[in-house]
C-alpha cells in the first residue's frame, strides 16, 4: 500500500517545518507496517518562505496559484501516486499513534476512509466547549474535520474530490460523498478517537470571540452566500498568521 500525504500550505513558514517533522517521525515509527509513502506540500500562492522550507525538509512541493483550500488539496491529490490519500493541515501535528490507527483502518479492508478527533491546547472555556460540541457532531455524523481526511484514491476521484465551489467546510461534503460511495460497496467511513490530532489553536489568539462568533453565525444562517465567497470567510482567508 502506498500513502500520499498532502499538505496544503498558505504562508505557513512558522509551522511547516514542525508539521513535516511530525510526519517524518510518524512514518519512521510505523515502518514495520509495510507501506510506502510520499509527502506533497501544496504551496497555495504563499508570499513567505513556505515552499523553500518544505523543500529543505524533503517534501515534494507543487504550486497552486488560486488561494482556496479545496483547490489546493485537489492539486496535491492530482500529483499524488498513492492508492490512499491523507490530507493534513499545515498547522497540525501527525503522531505515530494516529498514523498507526490510520494504517490499521486501511489494512482492515472495510473502510473507504476516516477522519480524526482533534486536540487544541490552551483554549478558553468557550472555545473548548465549541470543540467538544464539534467532536460530538463529528463522531456521531462521521464528518471529518478538515485538519485530517484520509480516503481511498479511487473513491476520491469518483466523487470528484473536494468541492471547489466551497471555500470552507468542503471536508463535510466530501465526508458525506465518501460515506455514500462506501455504502454502495459495503465500506464504512469512520472518525478515529484513540489518538486525537494535535492542531493549532491560533485562530483563537488571532481573532476575538466576537469575530469567531460572527463567522459561525454567518455559516449557520447564510451558508450558501458565506461558503461560496471567501470575502465572507476572513478567519480562513485574510492571511493572519
Amino acid at each position: 500500500m502506498r500513502l500520499s500525504i498532502v499538505i496544503p500550505a498558505f504562508n505557513e513558514s512558522r509551522l511547516i517545518e514542525q508539521t513535516l517533522r511530525s510526519v517524518s517521525t510518524s512514518i519512521s515509527a510505523n515502518q514495520q507496517a509495510g507501506f510506502t509513502s510520499e509527502v506533497i506540500v501544496v504551496d497555495n500562492h504563499s508570499t513567505d518562505s513556505t515552499a523553500e522550507l518544505a523543500r529543505q525538509a524533503g517534501a515534494r512541493v507543487v504550486f497552486e496559484p488560486i488561494n482556496q483550500i479545496g483547490r489546493a488539496r485537489n492539486t496535491g491529490a492530482a500529483q499524488a501516486t498513492g492508492d490512499w490519500l491523507l490530507f493534513l493541515d499545515a498547522d497540525s501535528l501527525l503522531s505515530p499513534g494516529l498514523l498507526a490507527d490510520i494504517l490499521q483502518t486501511i489494512a482492515s479492508g472495510t473502510y473507504v476512509g476516516c477522519g480524526s478527533t482533534l486536540r487544541m491546547d490552551g483554549l478558553p472555556w468557550w472555545a473548548n466547549l465549541t470543540l467538544q460540541f464539534w467532536t460530538s457532531v463529528s463522531v456521531l455524523c462521521r464528518w471529518a474535520a478538515g485538519a485530517l481526511v484520509v480516503c481511498r484514491r479511487d473513491a476520491f476521484q469518483d466523487v470528484g474530490g473536494f468541492d471547489q465551489e466551497l471555500y470552507a467546510l468542503d471536508e463535510i461534503r466530501l465526508s458525506k460523498q465518501l460515506k455514500q460511495w462506501g455504502r454502495q460497496r459495503g465500506l464504512s467511513f469512520t472518525i478515529l478517537t484513540g489518538h486525537p490530532l494535535e492542531t493549532s489553536s491560533r485562530k483563537v489568539s488571532l481573532y476575538s470571540s466576537r469575530e469567531i462568533a460572527s463567522q459561525i453565525f454567518r455559516i449557520f444562517f447564510l451558508p450558501k452566500k458565506t461558503l461560496h465567497d471567501k470575502k465572507h470567510l476572513s478567519i480562513w482567508y485574510d492571511g493572519r498568521r
